[in-house]
């Protein structure tokens, strides 16, 4: 008989889980072992947090205005990384990490307009000459951050070593961006519980999800209130301002990375992402900053397993 085996545990800065169905533990906590250990070499190539890695690599030759080769984990990251910003109309930009220079959203000071103009003239991810497996960076003191994609992208891996393992019902979260490696074993999906932004520990839905992955994005996270005014940790890159108009988003996709870049592109688009999510053909839910809602999602059947996110 199958049970259900949860295995909490922390990672790029979020409470993270993965919950496997399996016939006995054992096998249930090795396939859960190795998902977590996946996690953890995908945070340490890719934090940016790190000064030993592929990604400080990267960014020292971008202080430099220098070139780079990279592997091929790295590379597909950052083929992924330009046809997001070319689908995107370059509002997905993982050059715009530069931004954290200035906006500091423990201080709830808002940085002054100098000092982000400043910094727009290093942001752009069609800057860079990207020649694979070679990265140059023309102008000095560019930099990259995978943390639009790092935990999407993690989230995926696990899934795929579960599967691997003979797992085949589960699901694996990292701080709320979720792949299911499979739907309860009676068939009935995950009921994910959808927090309501402007409410800590209140769910505004629940989303029924049996299969690919759920990412969501907020301004609920990481904010800061200046002046009566709420300002969200996503910055739009061509402003260097905080994102406006909508204040949470769930897309479910085929992979955890795509929807989590979905939900991330729609907080960039604000209100004009309402229109834009309708044509896509993904499941999504939205939360406007007024607390109006919409979406195409399914909501979940009661017997479903209810996962609070």
């Amino acid at each position: 008989m199958l049970e259900l085996y949860s295995f909490p545990f922390s990672a790029m800065a979020s409470a993270c889980n993965v919950h496997l169905f399996s016939d006995n533990r054992i096998k249930a906590e090795s396939a859960a072992q190795a998902a977590i250990g996946e996690v953890s070499r995908i945070e340490q190539r890719f934090s940016r947090y790190r000064h030993d890695n592929i990604l400080a690599e990267i960014n020292d030759a971008g202080r430099r205005s220098a070139s780079v080769t990279v592997d091929e984990e790295t590379a597909r990251l950052i083929d992924y990384a330009f046809a997001a910003y070319k689908h995107s109309d370059g509002l997905f930009d993982i050059t715009s990490g530069v931004l954290r220079q200035v906006w500091d959203f423990k201080s709830g000071r808002l940085p002054d307009r100098k000092s982000v103009d400043d910094l727009l003239p290093l942001i752009g991810l069609s800057k860079l000459v990207w020649q694979r497996p070679r990265l140059t960076f023309p102008i000095p003191g560019m930099e990259l951050d995978f943390g639009g994609l790092g935990k999407e992208y993690a989230a995926d891996q696990a899934k795929a070593i579960c599967t691997s393992l003979g797992i085949c019902h589960g699901l694996v979260d990292l701080g709320g961006d979720i792949a299911i490696i499979g739907p309860q074993p009676n068939g009935t999906g995950w009921d994910i519980g959808i927090r309501d932004p402007r409410s800590t520990n209140t769910r505004i839905t629940s989303l029924s999800v049996d299969c690919g992955a759920l990412a969501s994005s907020g301004d609920y996270e990481r904010f800061m209130v200046a002046d009566g005014r709420r300002y969200c940790h996503i910055l739009n890159p061509m402003t260097g301002w905080s994102c406006r108009g909508l204040a949470a988003v769930s897309v479910s996709a085929g992979e955890c990375l795509v929807a989590g870049t979905i939900s991330t592109i729609a907080m960039l688009k604000g209100r004009d992402a309402i229109q834009w999510l309708a044509q896509l053909g993904f499941k999504y839910f939205y939360v406007e900053e007024s607390g109006a809602c919409g979406g195409n999602f399914q909501m979940s059947q009661p017997e479903a397993k209810d996962l609070d996110q």
